[in-house]
């Protein structure tokens, strides 16, 4: 954690100065894609936060002696354009893991601390981490955020995620038996075999998960409408004990239930919200289109090592599937930097290395049984 005590604040300054670009060009983009004029509105002011903090900044950079105007990063600019191309809700997790790692950075700078930045940047951190469905934070604005990202999950990271999955496997198994010194249609009919059979098996999973996620939680729904019938004096105080552990006085807490639970419309509704953490409306989502998703999301990855062997053969179509393989390992690499925190390049380099290194295993492998059966 970098402190005030340093010789030489400029380097900090300019690290601090692109933290605020870089936040002031998501929540700007926010702002311009989201379609709700009252989240429109947030998304701007964050945005103005941001940019008064870089204007902080910059006036010490100048004081100092110094000149620093960043543009927005390379990881910014693709989470504005993210968000641009699908909606607010696609980047929300991303930003909320970026202002919660974000959210103590300024406690050990003096400047920063008379200034007051370090609470805004705990406030925007409560405000990313309530609409990224984490809890938090009460009130309209939080409520509306919630209800428009429920249902689109971390989309992000599954999309990163689900084609690394794809790519790593694939481009292991074509290894492996490239390793045996196959032929090239066997190489080809490996590689869609394995394309379609893990693409297969993960739709399968994500449709079983979600399948049986979902008849959990109308399990657990059906049983407290039960209880609600049976024993809705018990049911009432679980809920004033409930809101009182959000820091709700017992006369408001038990007031505030009796209210919610003598409405027979939203009694089961607020239940299923507050005591079991459910939401009715969603159910974990559709098991379909988690399924679908997972087997396009996996068999994009797949294909990329695959891909040169219907265009070359020989040698060309090994190097080509090593070649673009490893620059699909390096991309989701990046990808993975807008959710870790850590640098795309960093972040990249660590891919490819780990990608490189299991399909070296298995070409070894490979190399080895096919040397022993031969």
């Amino acid at each position: 954690m970098t402190t005030g005590t340093d010789p030489d604040p400029l380097p900090r300054y300019r690290s601090n100065l692109q933290g605020e670009v870089d936040g002031a060009a998501v929540y700007a983009a926010l702002a311009e894609s989201e379609a709700d004029p009252k989240l429109a509105e947030v998304f701007h002011r964050l945005a103005a936060v941001e940019q008064a903090h870089g204007e902080f900044w910059r006036k010490r950079i100048e004081a100092g002696g110094g000149h620093f105007s960043p543009t927005p990063s390379a990881s910014a600019r693709v989470l504005a354009w993210l968000a641009q191309r699908f909606g607010p809700a696609f980047v929300l997790p991303a930003l909320a893991a970026s202002e919660e790692r974000g959210s103590t950075a300024y406690d050990a700078q003096p400047e920063a601390k008379a200034a007051g930045l370090p609470a805004d940047e705990r406030s925007h951190a409560v405000l990313m981490r309530a609409a990224a469905g984490k809890g938090g934070l009460s009130g309209p604005t939080i409520a509306l955020l919630e209800g428009r990202h429920r249902g689109g999950g971390n989309t992000l990271r599954a999309a990163v995620l689900g084609a690394n999955d794809g790519l790593v496997s694939n481009f292991s198994l074509v290894m492996g038996v490239a390793g045996a010194a196959a032929a090239d249609n066997t190489l080809l009919l490996t590689g869609l075999a394995g394309l379609v059979a893990g693409a297969c098996s993960m739709a399968m999973g994500e449709w079983l998960s979600v399948t049986s996620s979902r008849e959990l939680y109308q399990s657990q729904i059906a049983t407290e409408a039960e209880e609600l019938r049976e024993v809705p004096e018990e049911e009432e105080e679980e809920l004033v004990l409930i809101y009182q552990a959000k820091g709700i006085a017992e006369p408001q807490a038990r007031a505030l239930a009796e209210r919610l639970l003598g409405n027979e419309g939203t009694a089961l509704d607020t239940l299923a919200r507050e005591e079991l953490g459910i939401d009715p409306d969603q159910l974990g989502g559709s098991a379909w289109t988690a399924a679908t998703w997972s087997f396009l999301l996996f068999a994009t990855g797949a294909i990329i090592p695959v891909a040169p062997f219907l265009l070359l053969s020989g040698r060309p179509a090994l190097i080509a599937s090593l070649a673009a393989s490893g620059l699909a390992l390096a991309l989701i690499g990046a990808g993975t930097s807008l959710f870790t925190g850590r640098s795309a390049l960093f972040s990249a380099a660590r891919q490819l290395v780990i990608g490189i290194a299991a399909a070296a295993v298995t070409y070894g492998a490979g190399a080895i049984v096919g040397v022993s059966l031969g």
